[in-house]
């Protein structure tokens, strides 16, 4: 006996578990990244969510084993941002994860954390500009590193390509903090003109503006994407201040008291409050 219409209809259109429809997307982002910009030679890797402090993702070469023994690498993105940085950020993240595991397999990667030369100039080949402070100026390489999207870059072309092939992500975080509202609006890509996903979802899409709950702030402003609402800085109830050195090429900060003066001991200069 055949289903009736309707319920073939509701067959259709009834979505995805969750956990399906999460990496589904994320495993069909990595894939085309591999294609368009690696031309294809990445290894399959385990894609995982992870919520590590102030840590839009990682890679970790060899990090899982299967019952036959063999292993496979992770790229680990963090959801807590999803909302509240635009997507573009995003696969910003996921892709800069592939250039680490590039690296690992067809290249020389530096020492611990450490991004090096042939990492940025990789980078800068598939359109991601390597910055210590995610912003032009800082430095290419380093420890703790961020990029940018060079614009008429490869990777910008190979975000609208996917962009408008109705890719998305369906589930976000809904208690991002207050540094992870920050981070998305300190976000190059929002300054990017012309194509889709420079803007956070959070601010663009009413219904995950209104389910959205971020953490730390003291007011909030309307994020619904047509009343162009922004949202307001987190109160600062901490007795500590974030200290930068104004001489140092590497960004060097550190946190202590109100009202220090603090001279680097590398380059003599003097560190600002932030």
């Amino acid at each position: 006996m055949q289903p009736k219409s309707t319920e073939l209809d509701l067959a259709h259109t009834r979505r995805l578990a969750p956990t399906l429809e999460t990496y589904n997307e994320l495993q069909m982002a990595y894939d085309h990244f591999n294609e368009r910009l690696f031309d294809g030679q990445l290894p399959s890797c385990l894609i995982t969510l992870q919520r590590e402090k102030r840590t839009f993702g990682y890679f970790s070469a060899a990090r899982f084993a299967s019952v036959d023994g063999s292993t496979t690498d992770e790229i680990a993105l963090n959801p807590t941002y999803f909302a509240v940085v635009p997507i573009i950020e995003t696969l910003q993240t996921q892709v800069h994860e592939m250039t680490h595991l590039w690296q690992h397999h067809f290249g020389k990667p530096g020492r611990g954390r450490y991004h090096n030369e042939e990492w940025a100039r990789k980078m800068e080949s598939i359109g991601l500009m390597p910055s210590s402070t995610g912003q032009p100026g800082g430095a290419r390489t380093g420890d703790y590193m961020a990029d940018y999207a060079v614009e008429g870059g490869r990777f910008l072309a190979a975000c609208q390509e996917l962009l408008t092939a109705k890719f998305k992500l369906s589930w976000y975080d809904r208690f991002p903090s207050a540094d992870h509202v920050l981070a998305g609006q300190a976000s190059m890509a929002n300054h990017i003109q012309g194509i889709e996903g420079t803007k956070p979802p959070m601010a663009s899409i009413t219904a995950l503006a209104e389910a959205v709950r971020p953490t730390g702030f003291a007011t909030m402003a309307a994020t619904a994407g047509e009343h162009g609402g922004v949202l307001a800085a987190p109160e600062n109830k901490s007795n500590r201040a974030k200290y930068s050195c104004t001489g140092c090429q590497d960004a060097i900060s550190v946190w202590g008291k109100p009202g220090l003066r603090i001279i680097c001991g590398v380059c003599q200069q003097s560190f600002t409050a932030q």
